[in-house]
């Protein structure tokens, strides 16, 4: 297991400070890892701006370049198992998601943009302008900053650095100082692929590391994942840099279930949306508006089945809740717990930390509320955890004002038996994806990204291969 720095085709320790990574299942400390510098990230920046015009990476003909990303792809499958059994130590999230969710999910994104590598093209126009050949050509922007965060980081950042790479572009990588032991191992996996010294350089350590690494004028494009108040800052700093941004930031996903819906169904989808990795999902369904005759039917429903998963250590196999990330996570949880039942929400399972033998990790039992009010906290501010609110409505033209009734906008799911309903809500509900008739599922072929304030641009598809290029005009005279 690496714990030092990747700078520039060599581990280092570093020159700072140490900072732990704890198992979230225990609380026990993983390792201990350095907390990169100034002076560290100058190194790595300044390694990604040499290798950017070195003809080891610059000089690679697609071809070979597609060659490196399927070769990674296939390095990390073959070593799939040491990844998920790493992610879940290091996040907390059940093999059954790690295993099979995460590193799959990965492996897919860097086989998808090894096969854009070939096919990135400019276009040609006619031009009013007599005597002229006009074409335009996309080209790679540079040193990219990818700041990944702690909930999925392995999978979130290969959705970065596939299409980064893919484009020509060299990163530093900054993990989220939670869980970056799998960055770390990942770094090895390209170091064997084949990927030149300084084309993928991860530093790791805390807030300051990001904001260096931000701040720093010879990176040209930042990528990051992350909360909204943190994105704003970033945005905030791009702004006055003029350099190019990519974010990713909170969501408060509605789940609107209609009338005819078949709330069997609908429970077992919205379990697998709103508890997937005990909640830390930012497209998490964490409001659920029912009709008002059905909704103590699906609140008591719902609550019975999160009552009934088993929680604890996410490397036992049998595992469906593992714990949140760290002690802060946890009690931020319970914060928000408190918040909705002196708000006056109906408390019906869960609402605290796990106790027993599960005492010693950062447990907290699945949790539904109830009569849940559309102006309380808890409907309206992102939790980041196993906590779930029933909203009633009366009448169906209410849905789409009260599901975009929120800052955010990533993610919307709908649940209706008529299907002309469920696409009129679709096309009325402000977020960047929406889900009918089925719980969350993620394709390196389809965009993803947020409204409002859940970010700006987007990652996946086409849609990445243009966020890490830029366009070129060429004009030749023919005469």
């Amino acid at each position: 297991m690496r714990t030092e720095m990747y700078i520039n085709g060599k581990w280092t320790g570093g020159s700072g400070t140490t900072f732990p990574t704890h198992n979230p299942a225990t609380g026990a400390v993983i390792a201990e890892l350095p907390e990169a510098t100034p002076s560290d990230v100058d190194n790595a920046v300044a390694a990604a701006g040499e290798a950017f015009s070195a003809p080891e990476w610059a000089g690679l003909l697609p071809a070979q370049r597609a060659r490196l990303l399927f070769k990674a792809a296939d390095l990390l499958e073959q070593r799939a198992d040491e990844f998920a059994r790493l992610e879940t130590t290091d996040q907390g999230q059940p093999l059954a998601i790690s295993a099979g969710f995460s590193v799959p999910n990965a492996v897919e994104h860097f086989r998808y943009y090894a096969g854009w590598v070939t096919k990135i093209t400019g276009v040609t126009a006619p031009l009013s302008v007599p005597g002229v050949d006009y074409r335009t050509r996309r080209e790679p922007l540079g040193v990219c900053a990818l700041i990944t965060p702690w909930n999925f980081p392995l999978m979130i950042l290969v959705w970065k650095l596939a299409p980064a790479l893919a484009t020509g572009n060299t990163v530093v990588v900054k993990p989220a100082e939670q869980t970056p032991l799998t960055t770390l191992l990942l770094a090895e996996v390209l170091e064997e692929a084949g990927i030149p010294a300084g084309v993928v350089n991860v530093v790791t350590g805390g807030p300051e590391v990001g904001k260096t690494l931000v701040r720093h004028p010879k990176v040209a494009k930042i990528s990051f994942t992350g909360s909204t108040a943190v994105g704003r800052e970033i945005a905030a700093e791009a702004g006055r840099a003029l350099k190019k941004v990519s974010l990713e930031l909170g969501g408060k996903a509605p789940s609107i279930i209609a009338a005819d819906a078949d709330l069997d169904a609908v429970v077992e989808g919205n379990l697998m949306s709103g508890l997937l990795n005990s909640g830390q999902v930012c497209a998490a369904a964490t409001r659920f508006y029912v009709d008002r005759t059905r909704a103590d039917e699906f609140a008591e429903k719902l609550a019975g089945a999160a009552g009934s998963m088993k929680l604890g250590p996410g490397l036992d196999e049998t595992t469906q809740l593992g714990p949140v990330v760290s002690l802060d996570q946890l009690e931020q949880v319970d914060r928000y717990v408190r918040i909705g039942e002196s708000e006056g929400a109906h408390l019906l399972t869960g609402g605290s930390r796990a106790d027993g033998e599960l005492a010693g990790g950062y447990f907290y039992r699945p949790t539904v509320f109830a009569g849940v009010g559309q102006d309380m906290r808890i409907a309206r501010e992102e939790i980041f955890g196993p906590v779930l609110s029933v909203l009633p409505y009366d009448d169906p033209e209410e849905l789409a004002p009260r599901a975009n009734d929120t800052e955010y906008g990533l993610a919307a799911y709908i649940w209706a038996r008529d299907i002309g309903t469920a696409n009129r809500l679709a096309h009325q509900v402000k977020a960047g994806t929406v889900w009918i008739n089925m719980p969350p599922l993620l394709d390196a072929g389809a965009a993803w990204g947020g409204m409002k304030a859940s970010g700006l641009g987007r990652e996946m598809g086409w849609e990445a291969i243009e966020a890490f290029t830029e366009v070129k005009s060429i004009w030749t005279s023919l005469v």
